[in-house]
């Protein structure tokens, strides 16, 4: 097993483990307890009564962080013609078509977000194996894949804020909510915007509660128990 220093063991001494916290009180603790050198980022867990062998109790969707994530997305966008151009001018980071394909098929994927027109996906199809295990394929649902008049409103909402969130194979998902240099109501804004998106993705087909557990970390901090009816009440006024 591995051992934690002793920031983390002092971090954990600061608060009660098998307790739970509304998110307001979460985010404080979090905060207090993230004192690595760098800028942590805040993540929220949530473990989900979903069954991921079935296709229609799949959790996925995406959001716009009121305060964004604390670092800027790299796009990169699959297109030809006047949709490139839209992409360009819109300050996509990447704009190309076989060129990127060439580069990513050779292993290269330093991007966050990749966007493609709907003419593009044929071509990129090959590209599942790097970009899906990833979560980097564009794909209808996230709005990934756009209209070539939508190019340029797709890149910034990537630009501004935009989350995807999945449920893993271990039915939870994993997802940012900003940094801890953020102020807390920063932090709990992002959450309430999170939380309102993935109550609203739960599949008719979860029978029961559809989330059973929820915490909150830093990168390098204990995670935070956060108390399920609070948390599950969030909502966008």
């Amino acid at each position: 097993m591995a051992k934690h220093g002793k920031r983390y063991r002092i971090a954990v001494a600061d608060f009660d483990q098998q307790g739970t916290y509304e998110p307001s009180e979460a985010i404080a603790i979090v905060k207090k307890m993230a004192g690595s050198k760098f800028d942590e980022t805040v993540e929220l867990h949530l473990r989900t009564n979903a069954d991921p062998r079935h296709a229609d109790q799949m959790v996925r969707g995406v959001t716009s962080l009121p305060h964004g994530l604390g670092k800027p997305s790299r796009v990169l966008v699959f297109a030809q013609g006047d949709a490139a151009r839209q992409a360009q001018d819109a300050g996509a980071d990447y704009v190309g078509d076989d060129d990127l394909i060439e580069q990513i098929e050779g292993g290269w994927v330093e991007f966050d977000v990749a966007i493609a027109t709907p003419d593009m996906m044929g071509k990129i199809g090959k590209l599942g194996r790097v970009l899906g295990r990833r979560g980097l394929m564009p794909n209808p649902r996230t709005g990934t894949v756009a209209q070539p008049q939508d190019v340029g409103r797709a890149v910034d909402e990537a630009k501004g804020g935009r989350i995807e969130f999945r449920m893993d194979r271990t039915a939870i998902i994993h997802v940012s909510i900003g940094k801890a240099s953020f102020e807390e109501d920063q932090l709990l804004n992002n959450m309430t915007a999170l939380m309102d998106a993935i109550n609203q993705q739960r599949p008719s087909a979860v029978k029961g509660p559809f989330i059973k557990t929820a915490f909150l970390n830093s990168t390098m901090g204990p995670s935070v128990r956060l108390d399920l009816p609070s948390t599950l009440a969030m909502k966008i006024a």
